[in-house]
């Protein structure tokens, strides 16, 4: 299951990218390295900010030490670099894990030069349920934590706020992951959420949602 949500995930990321080829991309608490190799085969160069030192897992650590991506850590709501540092900023599975969601929103686009692109769970899907059956997914994930559900509207705003467009928007799931890893039948996820995509409800009601936004022209 777990490799079905990275490969959409990656894919579609990729083509969020297509504008800036080549770009020099900064994943902040991708530690695990999820997105990396699909950057890298994609032509980007990759710098990766986590938390601590422990934060790097061992797929990023092996391409640290070859030299073909970077990591960094510190501080994810006051980072090192120079604002417009990197002309890409991506950071996964990290906003509704955060209490200051905004400021991270703030430090993203100071070190975006051309876009940041991010992924929360939206309260126009099955997630405005989240509080409800927290229990049941808890059980299913073990390790699972409470989170943010967001209104596309707050997001938007906090990104208009530093100066940023919404430009792209892609759901990944119409059913939640917790349902999916309690299946814990890749072959079956796929067809649901296949069919759930052609009929347009993880258009509509899909989540996370997978959110661009663009650095307004002066």
């Amino acid at each position: 299951m777990g490799a079905f949500f990275l490969e959409l995930q990656a894919r579609i990321t990729i083509d969020m990218l297509r504008p800036w080829p080549g770009a020099r991309v900064l994943d902040v608490g991708g530690g695990h390295g999820q997105l990396t190799g699909a950057l890298l085969e994609a032509g980007h160069g990759v710098t990766v900010y986590g938390s601590s030192e422990k934060a790097c897992g061992e797929e990023l650590s092996k391409l640290v030490e070859c030299a073909a991506a970077a990591f960094q850590s510190g501080d994810l709501l006051r980072a090192p670099w120079e604002g417009g540092a990197f002309d890409i900023v991506v950071s996964y599975r990290l906003l509704p894990h955060v209490t200051q969601w905004r400021a991270l929103v703030a430090e993203l686009c100071r070190l975006a030069r051309r876009a940041v692109v991010v992924d929360y769970p939206t309260r126009r899907s099955l997630n405005a349920l989240a509080s409800f059956f927290f229990p049941l997914k808890k059980q299913v994930e073990g390790d699972t934590r409470p989170f943010t559900v967001f209104g596309e509207r707050e997001i938007e705003e906090a990104f208009a706020s530093q100066g940023f467009t919404v430009t792209a928007r892609r759901a990944e799931f119409f059913l939640p992951m917790a349902l999916h890893r309690a299946l814990r039948l890749a072959g079956l996820s796929r067809v649901l959420e296949s069919a759930a995509r052609a009929l347009g409800l993880t258009r509509a009601l899909g989540s996370p949602v997978i959110l661009r936004a663009e650095r307004r022209e002066a």
